[in-house]
This record gives C-alpha cells, structure tokens and sequence, in this order.
C-alpha cells in the first residue's frame, strides 16, 4: 500500500481564472440568517465601504492640514474619551472572544502529526475545511459515475452541507470568520480616532485597513482555507493592541518596551500570515480513497448479476489519490490576494517600526543633552 505523503507542486492554471467562475455559493452557519449572511458578502459592499473610507481620510487629512493639525474640539471632551475607551474595550473583548472560539474550533478540528495518520493527517484537516472528520473522508469513488466525489454528497449547487461536523468550516470558521469580516469596517473607527487629534491618517492606515477588510471578505466569499490564519492570529495579536490602548488611556503605568514589542510581534503575525498563505497554493497530498474492483468493473449482462451473489454489492479496494490543497479557483483568488497584501504590508510595518525607533532613539538623546545644559528640549514622539 502507497505511503500518504505530503509535496508540494506548481497550482494548477485552472486555478488561475480572475474573477473565479464556477464558485459554489458561501455556505452560511446555521446560527446566522442565510439571507443576511450572503447579502453581507455582496462585494459591493466592501468595495464600496473601502472607497467611503479612503476618501474620507483624505478630505479629513486636508482639513487637518488647512487648519494647522490641532486637535478637534470634540477630542478633548469628556464624552469623547469615554466613546474612545468604550471603543478600546469593545474591540479587545470581542478579539479575545474570537481568538478563544477559534482556538476551539482548531482543537476539535486539527489532527495532531503525532496521530496516525502523520503529517498528512495534520495538513488535511487544515485544507479540506468542509465535511467530516479524519483523512480523506469526503472523497469517495462512486463506480456509477466514474468520479470521484465527496461524501457526504454535494448539494446541487456543489457546497457542502451545513450539518456536517468535523471540519473547521462548520465548527466555527464559517460564524467566527464572518462576523471577522465585518469587524474590519468597524475598525475603520480607528483612523477616525486619530484624524479627530488632529493628526494625519496615513497611508500604512489606508492600506492596512482597506487591505485586511478586502482580504477577510475573499477568505470568506470563496470559503478558502488559509482564512482562518487572519481570523485566530489577528484576533489574538488585536486583543493584546486594545488592552493596551485601554489601558494607556486610563494612564496605568506600561513597561515603556511594550509598545515596541507589539510592533514586532504584529510584524512576525504578518510574515507567518504570508509566509502560510503562499505555502498553500503549492501544497498537494496523497489521500484514501475507495475504487470498484478492477475484476468487476466491466459490464456483466443482467442474467449473471442476477444468478451470481457476488455480483449483488460492488466489490471495493482502496487506492491513494493526489490532492491539492486549494481546490478552486475562487479559493486560489483569495490567497493570491493576501500574499499580495501582506508582501508590501510587511515592508510597511518594518518601515513605520524602524522610524518610529530612530525618532525614540533621537528623542531621548535630545532629552539627555537638554538635561546637560545643551540648550536644547528634549522631543516627546506620541504613539501613531
């Protein structure tokens, strides 16, 4: 009997089709109204919930600028630090509540390397994210047919079933995932927090928001695989972010390195987010599957079927098959698109780091100096 083994091989060109033809329809979790969940995905609307957003940046970043960068005076009310707060608090309560039900759903669903069924075990049950549970299983040979099929069977419109459990799909990407994906036009708040101090929004803002909200809805539309990097890890590296944004708000004394650290640990989240999705355009593997036995399999005449009993029940061996990862091309357009948003995002975020060091770095000998009698003040960088 073949080894299941795992290889890693070029994507196929059907997967190369823009815009993806031929997509199942999103299959929506049973605790969130179809209806509602699939007219969220329109793409429509994060489309044009991006264009909203660019363009009121930059009207709001021109009026900063005609009126000399001072804060708004809504800014310094009360009333405001409090909706700010509120807002800290919300977005770390419900990361922290999407990174603990994404966990969940990755325990029940991911097959340890130490299992039986090694390596390829562990690989399939983070690229097949619909069906049951256990290598293989939803891939079937139907001898009628001669094709080979999922099991348990498609619906007509070829999605899976939402009663199935077993993969990570059902078992939470598929509520997690999308109210993650409607989290990321709420976090367009973010930016509107910093133009109201009268600062710029900036093109790593831009960028990053429009990019992740883009990102999430083609992970979620296309039910792609890799989209439950972004939905557990960004969920857990944004609790740390706005526990520590409430936190400073509320003037708690923070380690003066923090900030630094969560800059680079939102740097690592980024390569290893890349680094994934582009691993699993390339990946394919050996998995079980069941065929007709040969010795049966050509047509035998009605009477000898119905004298021999060994005709009655086809008789089934099993045989391994080679399949890729990412099945279709809606599924390929998704992490296409993140490896293409995150490469520059990289660069940006090592860049936005790296001056934001130099300019600490300047600061405090600034302050150093000033203290020395040099006659210069020492220079304060708030956090961007």
């Amino acid at each position: 009997m073949e080894i299941f083994s795992v290889r890693f091989s070029l994507p196929s060109p059907s997967l190369f089709q823009f815009p993806p033809r031929n997509e199942p329809q999103t299959l929506q979790p049973i605790s969130i109204t179809p209806s509602l969940y699939l007219k969220a995905l329109d793409v429509t609307i994060p489309i044009t919930a991006s264009c909203v957003y660019a363009a009121t940046v930059q009207a709001l970043n021109a009026y900063n600028l005609s009126n000399g960068s001072k804060p708004w005076r809504i800014s310094k009310t009360k009333s405001w630090f409090y909706l700010v707060v509120l807002h800290n608090i919300l977005l770390a309560t419900y990361s922290t509540w999407t990174f603990i039900g994404m966990f969940g759903a990755l325990t029940r669903t991911v097959q340890s390397p130490a299992g039986p069924t090694g390596l390829v075990g562990l690989v399939d049950s983070l690229c097949k994210i619909h069906g049951t549970a256990g290598l293989g299983n939803g891939i079937a040979y139907r001898p009628t047919t001669s094709q080979r099929v999922y099991d348990p069977p498609l619906k007509n419109d070829r999605s899976p079933n939402p009663a199935d459990r077993g993969r990570l799909w059902n078992e939470g990407l598929s509520f997690y995932g999308w109210i993650f994906y409607g989290s990321k036009i709420y976090e367009f708040l973010d930016t509107v927090i910093i133009l109201t101090k009268g600062k710029k929004g900036s093109i790593l803002q831009v960028y990053h928001h429009i990019g992740a909200l883009m990102c999430t809805w083609a992970g979620i539309r296309y039910m792609s695989s890799p989209i439950w990097i972004p939905t557990f890890v960004n969920s857990g590296i944004h609790s740390l972010m706005y526990t520590y944004y409430t936190l400073t708000a509320f003037g708690i004394p923070i380690p003066g390195n923090l900030k630094k650290s969560l800059t680079i640990i939102q740097i690592i989240q980024l390569v290893f987010s890349d680094l994934l999705a582009a691993i699993y355009l390339f990946v394919s593997y050996t998995v079980p599957i069941e065929i007709g036995d040969p010795g049966t399999s050509s047509p035998i005449a009605l009477p000898m079927r119905l004298a021999d009993p060994k005709y009655s029940q086809p008789t089934l061996q099993c045989s391994m098959q080679n399949v890729s990862c990412i099945d279709t091309s809606g599924q390929a357009f998704a992490a296409w698109m993140s490896v293409l948003y995150l490469t520059p995002l990289i660069w940006l975020f090592s860049r936005f780091y790296t001056q934001s060091y130099r300019k600490e770095v300047s600061g405090r000998v600034k302050e150093r100096d000033g203290k020395r009698g040099s006659g210069r003040e020492g220079n304060r960088h708030g956090m961007l």
